[in-house]
């Protein structure tokens, strides 16, 4: 689930540069930028996290 968040997360960063770049108007200014970057980063590193921590309890410790 936090990989899905995280990347549509990424998503509205990337859709957000990309309006900025080529139609000149961006939803977001810099701050927003990169709350929703951040966002996004957090939430793939509790997605890895999660996973890494389902594989040890998988394996017995």
């Amino acid at each position: 689930m936090s990989l899905i968040a995280s990347a549509l997360m990424f998503g509205v960063f990337a859709a957000n540069v990309a309006m900025g770049a080529f139609i000149g108007k961006a939803i977001f200014g810099d701050v927003g930028e990169m709350l929703v970057l951040f966002a996004a980063a957090a939430l793939f590193v509790v997605a890895i996290l999660k996973k890494e921590a389902d594989r040890k309890n998988e394996n017995g410790g």
